[in-house]
């Protein structure tokens, strides 16, 4: 990234700003904005997120935040309530009371004597989020949002459920927020009151993966701030970015197809990253995007921000299997509209072990698969951060223990742009089944290459509202539709769709084992094809290098340690991956704080017993200045009957070496066919 120390405004910046909401909580906020805006008003741009502004994203945030003030800009990153040096207890996500302090925050902002009245806001993930939901609430002055790996579904397309199958980052993101809920505000600011606002937090605190494994169906605690119920409801323009190794990269196409407003999509290949960091590579100059539609949307200037394509984004190469990739091979590719005029459905029905030609007749056969827990171990995380390396690996492992068909050899190149889908004939023998879909780029050596994939509780074959067991033995007509790709598979390459009763530990098998039986002839894959001849028709805007402003100074005291370790005992047959995300310690120089964060995740089950599956992690963060020191401790683990879930919680605060707070939680929720 270019590191760029002039800009068109001097900035000032204030890192601590109480901004107070309704019912009389303050949020902290840092803010830079031009010294010019003293006297001449600026609009202001707003993050607004739960990670810490002080220290945890300061780094970051001070990268773009300071460049987008320097293009004319007052920037305000808040912390939602309960974390970092906002008061109050944060207690779940999305809540009402935390959309209402957004739009008690907009209202703050757009009255200051430095901004214009016009707002915007930006975010990823969590920042993301809020900024569509908080736009589908139409504050008076939200003029525009910029979002990043987000989604408009929040049962579906989100880190909880897939398919209506439970994914195990649904215990993974809950943990997260249980460690980050918990940690102490820091005395340099709170003073005196740092340990009452620190216990607060401890005592208030809830059990995220208990009241999210409470709503295994899409009730109205998930209705609850999905834009998708309603997309009539965001008037703003909308600039939509996310990424294809991203667990959120479906929702940009959607928004480009149900809203009714000015937008724009763009979509890397990158996890779950800003595009200007994007990994894997290549990184775009996101940030002058940001300052073009900025400038445009809220200080009116004509700089053709919305010309070209509605819809950016890289159109892969194909790849040997790999957990990491520094880059992925490709091109950027435009469409004018979504869905666009150039992709084309190729239907190819299913016959045994093959898929067959468009229009070719295939006989009728019964094909089962029982696939044994070990498919999954190589599926990567459903959301890729690339640290520690989470991408699929080699696939042929996982085809071992499913149906998989394949394509003739490819005599020329064929490019697929979007969701592919399968209709599917199927049965099974038990009341509760699931089916994992993966679409794979397979090599003349046999390397296998997951491309896309798609998951569906079987019980929720008519939606997520109400499932509904299986009749075994009875046939059903299944649609499952793959999470959305661009992907280029070259001539002497086959595509590969192979088909799992399980896909452990990416999401929760059925509470037995179930055999599942793909009845050919009407079964069917349909590829979103885009014709190489098209392929020039819409050019994509280039892109800048990626740039931002000199990071603030961070020393690494202790190293980090990364590790993704897959494990089978071949005399008790316990199988396990162990996944070691540990920061090490690192100090942030600019206000004397050491920060020490470690994360162990373990995805555990012993040979086929569909209830031995066990989900477990263990959070440890330490902030240290001086002879302060206040440390927090969360564990989370998740388990199984044939009914119910089990939940085991611990949480313990330690001030130094003496442990200050402790508390245990058990719960046990009912499955509910899942």
């Amino acid at each position: 990234m270019r590191t760029v120390a002039s800009l068109p405004y001097e900035i000032t910046e204030e890192d601590h700003v109480w901004i107070p909401v309704s019912d009389g909580v303050r949020l902290s906020a840092r803010i830079w904005r031009p010294v010019a805006s003293d006297g001449e008003p600026v609009p202001a741009i707003l993050e607004y997120i739960p990670y810490r502004h002080r220290d945890l994203t300061s780094v970051r945030d001070s990268v773009h935040h300071p460049y987008l003030a320097g293009h004319g800009y007052a920037c305000v990153r808040v912390d939602i309530r309960g974390s970092g040096e906002s008061e109050g207890v944060l207690t779940d996500e999305y809540l009402e009371r935390e959309q209402l302090d957004a739009e008690d925050v907009l209202e703050w902002i757009a009255a200051q004597p430095w901004c214009s009245g016009r707002t915007g806001m930006m975010g990823i993930s969590w920042g993301g989020f809020a900024a569509l939901q908080v736009a589908a609430r139409k504050p008076p002055s939200l003029t525009a949002i910029a979002i990043s790996s987000f989604t408009d579904d929040r049962y579906s397309d989100d880190m909880h459920y897939m398919g209506g199958c439970l994914l195990s980052d649904n215990v993974a993101e809950a943990s997260t927020m249980f460690a980050y809920a918990t940690l102490p505000p820091d005395p340099a600011l709170a003073g005196e009151r740092w340990r009452e606002l620190w216990h607060e937090r401890l005592e208030n605190c809830s059990l995220w993966a208990g009241e999210w494994l409470s709503h295994q169906r899409r009730d109205d605690y998930w209705r609850h701030a999905s834009v998708c119920e309603n997309y009539s409801d965001v008037r703003v323009p909308v600039l939509a970015s996310s990424g294809w190794a991203d667990g959120y990269s479906n929702a940009v196409s959607r928004l480009l197809a149900n809203l009714d407003v000015p937008r724009r999509g763009l979509i890397g290949p990158w996890s779950h990253k800003y595009p200007h960091l994007g990994r894997p590579g290549p990184a775009i100059g996101y940030l002058q995007e940001l300052v073009r539609w900025w400038d445009h949307w809220l200080k009116d200037v004509e700089n053709g921000v919305m010309d070209g394509p509605m819809l950016q984004t890289w159109m892969q190469d194909s790849v040997p299997p790999s957990t990491s990739y520094e880059d992925r091979p490709g091109r950027w590719v435009g469409e004018p509209t979504w869905p666009s005029p150039h992709v084309r459905p190729s239907e190819h029905r299913l016959a045994r072990h093959r898929i067959a030609r468009p229009g070719e007749e295939v006989p009728v056969e019964n094909l089962s698969v029982e696939s044994p827990l070990s498919v999954g171990q190589f599926a990567g995380k459903w959301a890729s951060y690339s640290a520690p390396p989470d991408l699929p690996y080699d696939q042929r492992e996982e085809d071992g223990g499913s149906l998989v068909f394949d394509t003739d050899e490819l005599t020329e190149p064929c490019e697929v742009l979007g969701s592919p889908v399968v209709d599917l004939e199927v049965s099974a023998d038990k009341p509760v089944a699931q089916v994992a879909v993966r679409l794979s780029d397979v090599a003349p050596d046999g390397r296998a290459t997951r491309v896309t994939y798609g998951l569906l509780n079987l019980t929720h074959r008519d939606g997520h509202d109400e499932p509904k067991p299986l009749e075994p033995g009875k046939r059903y007509r299944v649609r499952v539709e793959l999470n959305a790709v661009a992907q280029a598979f070259p001539a002497g390459h086959r595509i590969r769709l192979s088909i799992s009763s399980s896909y452990w530990p990416l999401a929760w098998p059925p509470p037995e084992p179930a055999m599942v039986t793909v009845h050919t002839g009407q079964s069917a894959l349909t590829l979103p094809v885009r014709p190489m001849a098209e392929a020039d028709e819409v050019p994509a805007r280039p892109f800048g290098e990626p740039e931002g402003t000199e990071p603030l100074p961070a020393t690494q005291i202790e190293p980090g340690e990364q590790r993704w370790t897959v494990s089978r005992d071949l005399i008790d047959y316990r199988s396990a991956l162990d996944i070691v995300k540990n920061e090490g310690k690192v100090r942030f120089d600019d206000i004397d704080l050491d920060v020490t964060r470690n994360v162990f995740e373990r995805y555990s089950w012993v040979a086929d017993d569909f209830c031995s599956p066990v989900a477990e992690t263990a959070w440890s963060m330490t902030f240290a200045r001086g002879d302060w020191e206040a440390r927090s401790e969360t564990r989370t683990r998740v388990s199984c009957t044939p009914t119910e879930f089990v939940i085991d919680a611990q949480l313990d605060a330690y001030e130094g070496e003496r442990r200050t707070f402790s508390r245990n939680w058990y719960r046990t929720v009912p499955r509910d066919q899942v």
